[in-house]
């Protein structure tokens, strides 16, 4: 039998973690047990959870009595984060590390800056309102700013488009309905504009909802800009009927990740994941303001307060060849709970091979967060 771990052990050696498995109805049923390498259970499994956040903290199985890690670092913050990280960001592990898999859309969604989770937080907690309740939007006082990389083909929503941009689109669905939705695309300031044509898609009555929806697919069959997008858009149709989110993610650009690539999404950034497996690394937070694409409870007015009604493209990191594997200069992330930085891919491949659906890595050194995908999709 091992003997227990002391705590020189424990400031030197890396702990084991067992994830949290996270069973959401959009999750694949085959992904994470594939990765995995184990048997699938026919049960969706969206998520696997490594970390120290209240709602589903990783186990600690060579520890004895098998704590959980937020448990650990509660015995002793010092020992588990280092007095570096125990100065920066108090007494909790600042970032969540998630192993994502969608077979279904997520939901069209926002997180808040710190002040705004915090005052959120701290005005639920005042009015009693229970963690676990349905409209309970923020569950800690954290923000929650996300960088996901993908470990297959990946398909996103994120970003409002550019408002002259979307009422092209409107026009080329032609439903006589979106004719002064585009009509103040076009004639009022991005701001006004989006967050007008926003609130309008959360209220549509869900008759406008399954005529837009019906005009899809002639849109995706159609040469030109749209078919793409046009078939993304599609597919939440078909996943969500007659959910008024199908309005609202037609605001939202049309992303497609190659195995690899990375996506950021900062603060009050609309976006919804809609098909793929990837790794993704965020603040140690699970506040959520749905926009749509849901069963769950959806907040017009305190999403109003949230969503940043700004146009902007997709923050895309791709992958550069080098002559070597090592990190490269600058950071992918600003983010001060996982500041990252990116590992260059050799061009000769037989330098840092890893052998084929070997698992990711991530780990964290001199205070930056280092992910490095697998070279092969996941099947």
């Amino acid at each position: 039998m091992p003997r227990p771990l002391s705590p020189e052990d424990l400031v030197t050696a890396p702990s084991l973690l067992s994830p949290a498995v996270r069973n959401y109805p959009w999750g694949s049923r085959t992904a994470i047990p594939a990765l995995l390498g184990q048997q699938a259970d026919g049960e969706p499994q969206a998520e696997l959870w490594f970390g120290a956040h209240r709602a589903a903290p990783s186990l600690l199985p060579d520890r004895p009595g098998r704590p959980d890690l937020a448990a650990a670092i509660t015995a002793d913050p010092a020992l588990e984060l280092g007095e570096a990280s125990l100065a920066a960001h108090g007494p909790e592990l600042p970032f969540l590390l998630k192993l994502l898999a969608a077979e279904r859309a997520l939901s069209v969604q926002v997180h808040p800056t710190r002040r705004q989770a915090q005052n959120g937080h701290d005005r639920e907690e005042a009015a009693g309102v229970p963690l676990d309740a349905p409209h309970r939007a923020f569950k800690d006082r954290n923000p929650k700013p996300e960088l996901l990389c993908a470990l297959e083909p990946f398909e996103a929503l994120c970003g409002f488009r550019e408002p002259a941009r979307t009422a092209e689109l409107l026009d080329a669905l032609a439903v006589p309905e979106l004719r002064r939705w585009s009509a103040v695309l076009r004639s009022r300031p991005a701001r006004e504009a989006l967050s007008r044509t926003l609130r309008a898609a959360l209220c549509a009555r869900e008759r406008l909802v399954h005529t837009v929806s019906a005009a899809l697919p002639r849109l995706t069959a159609s040469p030109g800009p749209w078919s793409n997008a046009g078939a993304a858009y599609t597919t939440v149709a078909e996943d969500y009927p007659g959910d008024p989110g199908i309005l609202a993610a037609l605001l939202l650009n049309h992303v497609r990740l190659d195995a690899g690539e990375a996506l950021y999404l900062g603060a009050g950034v609309p976006h919804a994941y809609l098909r793929g497996t990837g790794v993704e690394i965020m603040a140690n937070s699970d506040n959520v303001l749905r926009c749509g694409l849901t069963d769950k409870h959806v907040d017009i007015a305190q999403l109003a307060d949230i969503v940043d009604c700004v146009p902007m493209g997709p923050a895309i990191m791709r992958p550069t060849p080098t002559g070597r594997v090592g990190r490269a200069r600058g950071r992918c992330s600003t983010a001060p709970e996982y500041p990252c930085a990116p590992l260059h891919e050799a061009r000769d491949q037989s330098v840092g091979h890893r052998p084929p659906h070997s698992r990711p890595r991530a780990r964290h050194h001199d205070g930056l967060t280092h992910v490095e995908p697998c070279r092969t999709a996941c099947r």
